[in-house]
């Protein structure tokens, strides 16, 4: 079996050039690549194109590269608690593409399946559908949405084994597993990297065809984006 394992995420990230695009799992701040996102920072990439749920918050996630001036492009669903990202979208600094969140799940399936495009209902009549096209289904209008076209996918899961399967923990599976399926190379960071065999089939949420690079991260941290406590 080939064996997918490398050392750390400066060597899982290490043909990640400048003007890439990129896909980043997670969904706020759980269940993000901590460690590939600090390996980029590290690495100065630029002029990237990042697609993901939304863009961290100014101190952690991709909030990291967008102090470093990294991105060139967001897409995103969701993007209110960044005060950086809001300050380089309205100085023009910042290409944004805001989608709805079922779009972006959607062109992510779309594109791990091999399907060119998607119809969907979700945008009609708004600015999201300007200069696409729309097509009529069943007395209803749909608008055409590609796939998206990512170089890498980065996604991030509790446990793998050396040939690439993943499981993901609770709300952190969100969007990875689907962006696991999309990239033209998929690199996938784990909080504990086992053996082949170890990993119960019927507990894997993506099979390890989808992954080419996997690596076990350290030091992660389990912060929470909002906290609500009782009076």
């Amino acid at each position: 079996m080939i064996n997918k394992v490398v050392n750390n995420a400066d060597e899982a990230i290490r043909d990640i050039q400048d003007g890439m695009t990129l896909m980043l799992g997670g969904f706020g701040l759980c269940g993000i690549p901590e460690n590939c996102i600090a390996a980029l920072v590290k690495k100065e990439v630029k002029d990237l194109t990042c697609i993901s749920n939304n863009a961290g918050v100014d101190d952690f996630g991709i909030g990291l590269m967008l102090q470093k001036r990294q991105l060139k492009k967001m897409i995103a669903s969701y993007v209110g608690e960044n005060a950086e990202f809001e300050r380089q979208l309205l100085s023009g600094e910042l290409e944004v593409e805001l989608i709805p969140q079922g779009t972006l799940a959607t062109r992510c399936l779309a594109a791990g399946y091999g399907m060119p495009a998607i119809f969907t209902p979700a945008g009609v009549g708004t600015e999201v559908a300007e200069g696409k096209e729309i097509r009529r289904f069943n007395d209803k209008d749909y608008l055409l949405e590609m796939a998206f076209n990512a170089d890498f996918a980065i996604v991030k899961a509790w446990k793998g084994d050396t040939t690439g399967n993943l499981i993901f923990r609770s709300t952190a599976r969100n969007f990875n597993p689907i962006m696991a399926m999309a990239g033209k190379i998929t690199i996938a960071e784990v909080e504990e990297l086992l053996p082949v065999g170890s990993l119960d089939p019927d507990h894997i949420h993506t099979p390890g065809i989808y992954v080419h690079r996997i690596f076990q991260g350290e030091k992660y941290e389990k912060r929470i984006e909002k906290r609500t406590i009782r009076e």
